[in-house]
Protein backbone atom coordinates (compact mmCIF):
# COMPACT_ATOMS: atom_id res chain seq x y z
CA UNK A 1 0.00 0.00 0.00
CA UNK A 2 0.86 3.34 -1.02
CA UNK A 3 1.38 5.61 1.96
CA UNK A 4 0.72 9.69 2.25
CA UNK A 5 3.96 10.58 3.49
CA UNK A 6 5.18 14.07 4.24
CA UNK A 7 8.75 15.19 4.48
CA UNK A 8 10.54 18.47 6.17
CA UNK A 9 13.93 19.28 6.84
CA UNK A 10 17.43 18.10 6.04
CA UNK A 11 19.88 16.06 7.80
CA UNK A 12 19.93 11.99 8.80
CA UNK A 13 16.89 10.42 8.30
CA UNK A 14 14.04 10.31 11.19
CA UNK A 15 10.15 8.51 10.80
CA UNK A 16 7.94 9.16 12.75
CA UNK A 17 4.62 6.90 13.06
CA UNK A 18 1.60 8.66 14.80
CA UNK A 19 -0.99 6.35 16.92
CA UNK A 20 -4.88 5.52 16.69
CA UNK A 21 -7.28 7.74 15.30
CA UNK A 22 -3.94 10.14 14.81
CA UNK A 23 -1.96 11.53 11.18
CA UNK A 24 0.92 13.06 10.26
CA UNK A 25 -0.50 16.57 11.21
CA UNK A 26 -0.11 15.65 15.29
CA UNK A 27 3.38 15.15 14.51
CA UNK A 28 4.22 18.85 12.11
CA UNK A 29 4.94 20.70 15.60
CA UNK A 30 7.75 18.63 16.46
CA UNK A 31 9.11 17.58 13.17
CA UNK A 32 9.39 21.58 12.10
CA UNK A 33 11.05 21.91 15.92
CA UNK A 34 13.90 19.28 14.98
CA UNK A 35 14.12 20.03 11.00
CA UNK A 36 17.16 21.75 11.27
CA UNK A 37 18.73 18.55 12.44
CA UNK A 38 16.59 15.52 10.79
CA UNK A 39 14.45 15.17 7.48
CA UNK A 40 11.57 14.13 8.98
CA UNK A 41 9.56 11.76 7.48
CA UNK A 42 5.36 11.80 8.43
CA UNK A 43 3.72 9.00 6.99
CA UNK A 44 -0.23 8.94 7.69
CA UNK A 45 -0.33 4.74 7.98
CA UNK A 46 -3.29 2.94 6.24
CA UNK A 47 -6.94 3.75 7.53
CA UNK A 48 -5.50 7.10 8.65
CA UNK A 49 -5.27 10.82 7.29
CA UNK A 50 -4.57 10.65 3.67
CA UNK A 51 -3.59 7.43 2.87
CA UNK A 52 -5.76 4.50 1.47
CA UNK A 53 -8.07 2.46 3.48
CA UNK A 54 -8.10 -1.29 3.91
CA UNK A 55 -10.39 -3.81 5.54
CA UNK A 56 -6.67 -5.03 7.15
CA UNK A 57 -5.35 -3.90 9.79
CA UNK A 58 -2.79 -5.49 11.79
CA UNK A 59 0.83 -4.55 12.63
CA UNK A 60 2.42 -6.77 9.99
CA UNK A 61 0.09 -5.26 7.21
CA UNK A 62 1.25 -2.14 8.23
CA UNK A 63 5.29 -2.73 9.47
CA UNK A 64 5.01 -3.79 5.43
CA UNK A 65 3.26 -0.74 4.66
CA UNK A 66 6.55 1.30 5.88
CA UNK A 67 8.75 -1.45 4.28
CA UNK A 68 7.64 0.09 0.78
CA UNK A 69 7.63 3.48 1.97
CA UNK A 70 11.14 3.47 2.91
CA UNK A 71 11.96 1.29 -0.26
CA UNK A 72 10.37 4.15 -2.42
CA UNK A 73 12.45 6.49 -0.28
CA UNK A 74 15.69 4.41 -0.87
CA UNK A 75 15.89 4.65 3.21
CA UNK A 76 18.87 2.33 4.15
CA UNK A 77 19.52 3.11 7.54
CA UNK A 78 17.00 5.44 9.49
CA UNK A 79 16.12 6.50 12.62
CA UNK A 80 12.35 5.13 13.78
CA UNK A 81 9.78 6.80 16.50
CA UNK A 82 6.80 5.74 16.82
CA UNK A 83 3.54 6.55 19.31
CA UNK A 84 1.33 3.98 20.76
CA UNK A 85 -0.32 2.10 17.68
CA UNK A 86 2.07 3.23 15.71
CA UNK A 87 5.47 2.49 18.50
CA UNK A 88 3.86 -0.87 18.22
CA UNK A 89 4.69 -1.08 14.18
CA UNK A 90 7.99 0.83 14.85
CA UNK A 91 9.04 -2.71 17.02
CA UNK A 92 7.35 -4.88 14.54
CA UNK A 93 8.91 -3.62 11.85
CA UNK A 94 12.54 -3.34 13.69
CA UNK A 95 12.01 -7.14 14.10
CA UNK A 96 11.91 -8.23 10.95
CA UNK A 97 14.20 -5.64 9.30
CA UNK A 98 16.87 -4.38 12.02
CA UNK A 99 19.54 -3.46 9.66
CA UNK A 100 17.89 -0.66 8.25
CA UNK A 101 17.61 0.75 11.66
CA UNK A 102 19.93 3.17 13.10
CA UNK A 103 17.90 4.31 16.52
CA UNK A 104 14.49 3.06 17.49
CA UNK A 105 12.35 5.54 19.56
CA UNK A 106 9.29 3.74 21.27
CA UNK A 107 7.16 6.32 22.98
CA UNK A 108 4.26 5.50 25.39
CA UNK A 109 3.40 2.00 24.93
CA UNK A 110 4.13 -1.67 25.96
CA UNK A 111 3.97 -3.11 22.46
CA UNK A 112 3.60 -7.02 23.09
CA UNK A 113 0.21 -9.39 23.95
CA UNK A 114 -1.87 -7.19 26.07
CA UNK A 115 -4.93 -7.83 24.98
CA UNK A 116 -8.21 -8.44 27.43
CA UNK A 117 -11.84 -7.68 25.74
CA UNK A 118 -12.76 -6.46 29.41
CA UNK A 119 -9.72 -4.18 29.59
CA UNK A 120 -10.12 -0.75 30.01
CA UNK A 121 -7.91 -0.08 27.21
CA UNK A 122 -10.23 -2.61 24.59
CA UNK A 123 -13.70 -1.17 26.25
CA UNK A 124 -12.25 2.79 25.74
CA UNK A 125 -11.47 2.32 22.20
CA UNK A 126 -14.38 0.41 21.90
CA UNK A 127 -16.65 3.25 22.75
CA UNK A 128 -15.26 5.63 20.93
CA UNK A 129 -15.43 3.59 18.05
CA UNK A 130 -19.10 2.79 18.30
CA UNK A 131 -19.84 6.57 19.10
CA UNK A 132 -18.70 7.66 16.04
CA UNK A 133 -20.52 4.51 14.12
CA UNK A 134 -23.61 5.62 15.61
CA UNK A 135 -23.42 9.19 14.17
CA UNK A 136 -25.34 9.76 11.01
CA UNK A 137 -22.97 12.12 9.06
CA UNK A 138 -25.69 12.62 6.39
CA UNK A 139 -27.77 14.68 8.64
CA UNK A 140 -25.02 16.82 9.80
CA UNK A 141 -25.15 20.03 7.65
CA UNK A 142 -22.28 22.10 10.09
CA UNK A 143 -19.27 20.73 11.98
CA UNK A 144 -20.85 22.48 15.14
CA UNK A 145 -23.16 19.70 14.97
CA UNK A 146 -20.83 16.73 15.02
CA UNK A 147 -19.44 18.75 17.77
CA UNK A 148 -22.58 18.50 19.96
CA UNK A 149 -23.44 14.98 19.05
CA UNK A 150 -19.31 13.93 19.99
CA UNK A 151 -19.30 15.62 23.19
CA UNK A 152 -22.08 13.68 24.08
CA UNK A 153 -20.91 10.56 23.28
CA UNK A 154 -17.01 11.38 24.29
CA UNK A 155 -16.39 12.76 27.62
CA UNK A 156 -12.45 13.62 27.11
CA UNK A 157 -11.44 17.00 25.32
CA UNK A 158 -8.68 15.49 24.45
CA UNK A 159 -9.94 12.38 22.84
CA UNK A 160 -12.55 14.64 21.57
CA UNK A 161 -10.17 17.39 19.84
CA UNK A 162 -8.23 14.31 17.99
CA UNK A 163 -11.18 12.72 16.67
CA UNK A 164 -12.42 15.53 15.33
CA UNK A 165 -9.77 16.19 13.50
CA UNK A 166 -10.30 13.67 11.56
CA UNK A 167 -13.81 15.14 10.07
CA UNK A 168 -14.03 15.99 6.70
CA UNK A 169 -16.15 18.03 4.77
CA UNK A 170 -16.68 16.96 0.92
CA UNK A 171 -17.04 18.99 -1.93
CA UNK A 172 -20.56 18.41 -1.96
CA UNK A 173 -20.70 20.21 1.57
CA UNK A 174 -21.48 16.55 3.33
CA UNK A 175 -19.09 15.17 5.89
CA UNK A 176 -17.08 12.40 6.20
CA UNK A 177 -14.57 10.49 8.37
CA UNK A 178 -10.81 10.66 7.25
CA UNK A 179 -10.18 7.29 9.42
CA UNK A 180 -11.43 4.45 8.33
CA UNK A 181 -14.03 4.01 11.39
CA UNK A 182 -15.85 0.33 10.49
CA UNK A 183 -12.30 -0.95 9.89
CA UNK A 184 -10.48 -0.15 12.86
CA UNK A 185 -13.56 -1.07 15.03
CA UNK A 186 -13.17 -4.07 13.09
CA UNK A 187 -10.17 -5.18 13.87
CA UNK A 188 -10.04 -3.22 17.34
CA UNK A 189 -9.08 -6.55 18.96
CA UNK A 190 -5.57 -6.81 16.67
CA UNK A 191 -4.79 -3.27 17.68
CA UNK A 192 -4.77 -3.42 21.16
CA UNK A 193 -3.48 -6.91 21.40
CA UNK A 194 0.29 -5.52 19.99
CA UNK A 195 2.62 -8.06 19.48
CA UNK A 196 3.94 -11.91 20.03
CA UNK A 197 6.11 -11.42 23.22
CA UNK A 198 9.69 -12.21 23.24
CA UNK A 199 11.13 -15.47 23.44
CA UNK A 200 14.86 -15.62 24.89
CA UNK A 201 17.77 -15.56 22.36
CA UNK A 202 15.63 -13.41 20.31
CA UNK A 203 17.82 -10.56 21.59
CA UNK A 204 18.33 -7.25 18.87
CA UNK A 205 21.18 -5.71 19.43
CA UNK A 206 23.42 -3.03 17.68
CA UNK A 207 21.63 0.51 17.43
CA UNK A 208 20.37 2.20 20.56
CA UNK A 209 16.75 1.66 21.67
CA UNK A 210 14.65 4.54 24.00
CA UNK A 211 11.09 3.69 25.43
CA UNK A 212 9.59 7.05 26.62
CA UNK A 213 6.83 7.00 29.18
CA UNK A 214 4.29 9.48 30.32
CA UNK A 215 4.77 9.28 33.75
CA UNK A 216 0.27 9.82 34.64
CA UNK A 217 -0.01 7.37 31.39
CA UNK A 218 -0.19 3.45 32.43
CA UNK A 219 0.12 2.24 29.10
CA UNK A 220 3.65 1.09 29.83
CA UNK A 221 4.72 0.03 33.18
CA UNK A 222 8.10 0.04 34.74
CA UNK A 223 8.09 -3.55 35.25
CA UNK A 224 6.55 -4.28 31.26
CA UNK A 225 10.30 -2.70 30.40
CA UNK A 226 11.49 -6.70 32.03
CA UNK A 227 9.87 -7.90 28.84
CA UNK A 228 10.93 -5.66 26.07
CA UNK A 229 14.52 -5.79 27.58
CA UNK A 230 14.26 -9.85 26.10
CA UNK A 231 14.16 -8.16 23.19
CA UNK A 232 16.33 -4.91 23.29
CA UNK A 233 18.81 -5.66 26.16
CA UNK A 234 19.99 -2.27 25.92
CA UNK A 235 16.54 -0.60 25.63
CA UNK A 236 16.94 2.59 27.78
CA UNK A 237 13.71 4.17 29.47
CA UNK A 238 13.20 8.00 29.66
CA UNK A 239 9.95 9.26 31.62
CA UNK A 240 8.57 12.21 30.98
CA UNK A 241 7.22 13.75 34.07
CA UNK A 242 4.02 15.32 34.26
CA UNK A 243 2.72 14.17 30.73
CA UNK A 244 0.01 11.46 29.83
CA UNK A 245 -0.30 9.16 27.24
CA UNK A 246 -0.62 12.10 24.68
CA UNK A 247 3.06 12.92 25.93
CA UNK A 248 4.00 14.95 22.35
CA UNK A 249 1.24 17.43 23.23
CA UNK A 250 1.42 17.35 27.07
CA UNK A 251 5.25 18.27 26.29
CA UNK A 252 6.26 18.81 23.18
CA UNK A 253 9.75 20.56 23.99
CA UNK A 254 10.44 17.50 26.10
CA UNK A 255 9.66 15.13 22.98
CA UNK A 256 12.18 17.56 20.56
CA UNK A 257 14.98 17.48 22.82
CA UNK A 258 15.00 13.50 22.84
CA UNK A 259 15.14 13.85 19.13
CA UNK A 260 17.71 16.41 19.10
CA UNK A 261 19.52 14.11 21.64
CA UNK A 262 19.76 11.02 19.27
CA UNK A 263 23.24 12.57 17.87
Amino acid sequence: MKLFCRKLGSGPPLMILHGLYGSSDNWLTIARAISHKFTVYLPDLRNHGQSPQSPIHDYDSMSQDIYELTEDLQLKNFSLAGHSMGGKIAVNFTRKWPEKISHLIVMDVYPFNKYDPDSRFYSEHKQILDSLRSIDLKGITRRADAEIFIKEKINTERIRNLVLKNLSRLPDNTFAWKINVNSLHGNLGNIVNGLKEPEKGEAITGFPVLFVKGELSDYLSIEEMKTVRILFPAAELIVIRNAGHWLHADNPEAIAEIFLNLF
